[in-house]
């Protein structure tokens, strides 16, 4: 089952601490990079948060952020930055000692100074704990929705292979008349040339000709790869780099049947098969 690496989650919850809210955004990469945004308390938790998140998506860019909104219950009271105030005290006596017509500042005037005023201290352990439940859930909202795409994803993955395969069909049943009308534009070629032809040289010219045509090497490994990806799509893991590798296989499969083409026809046929693995590609890039 594929999955993508897309994907938005956000859970709420009601802690004795106060409302914790985590949000997760998530978007294709190469690797997994993982960036967060965490409140004072949760800073210290960073690498275990990070482990969780590791061992739930293999692949994308996510950002996960915490935010803490305090109950009034936890905020009861008044917690005053002693040291801070006897500093500020100091410097209004050094400031009115210098300046004669200052005038001096008020209890709210200082209660109001960044930093006096504290918010009471949270335990980080109990809290590490109810950020993990909620990082659970946000982690099983974002995997179903990157699960949806992904089954979207490969619904459609199924249909281009479904079309290769069809394409690589038409070609091989095409290849004996694509040949029989190389030889015998060969023969009428000769002819007009009004020359006697060692028939022995000639049907080893037409040998010749017709092994540097024939595709049936690049069909059958087409086929292959075809499988491969289908094989690929029934594992229940993270496929994204080797799906990515199989498109380019298909790719120069496609470009050597192009190369090698005889006639109008196939030609056609190596374009459309272009078409339908740059569409599977643009897809894939997006698989975890």
């Amino acid at each position: 089952m594929l999955n993508s690496m897309t994907g938005f989650a956000r859970a709420v919850a009601e802690t004795p601490f106060g409302t914790l809210t985590c949000e997760l955004r998530a978007v294709n990469h190469r690797y997994l990079d993982v960036q967060f945004r965490l409140p004072e308390e949760l800073r210290p938790k960073e690498v275990d948060l990070r482990t969780k998140i590791g061992n739930c998506l293999s692949r994308g860019k996510v950002e996960c952020s915490f935010h803490l909104r305090r109950s009034s219950a936890s905020s009861r009271g008044l917690n005053l930055n002693s040291d801070l105030i006897q500093q500020i005290s100091a410097s209004i006596k050094d400031i009115t000692a210098a300046m004669d017509d200052t005038r001096a500042p008020d209890a709210l005037d200082v209660l109001r100074w960044p930093g006096v005023v504290t918010d009471p201290e949270i335990d980080a352990e109990p809290l590490f704990v109810e950020a993990l439940a909620i990082l659970d859930v946000a982690l099983s909202e974002m995997q179903g929705m990157r699960g949806s795409e992904g089954e979207r994803i490969a619904t459609m993955l199924v249909s281009r292979l479904d079309d290769i395969v069809v394409i690589g069909a038409s070609v091989r049943e095409r290849m004996p008349q694509v040949l029989d009308a190389v030889r015998a534009k060969q023969k009428e070629r000769i002819d007009k040339l009004d020359l006697e032809a060692d028939p022995a040289r000639l049907e080893t010219e037409l040998a010749l000709i017709a092994q540097k045509l024939d595709v049936d090497e690049e069909l059958d490994r087409l086929e292959s790869h075809v499988s491969e990806v289908r094989g690929a799509l029934d594992k229940d893991e993270a496929v994204g780099r080797r799906l990515d590798f199989l498109m380019q296989e298909l790719n120069r499969e496609a470009n050597t049947l192009g190369s090698k083409s005889a006639d109008k026809e196939t030609t056609n046929a190596a374009v459309d098969l272009k078409v339908l693995i740059e569409q599977m590609r643009e897809q894939i890039q997006n698989v975890e």
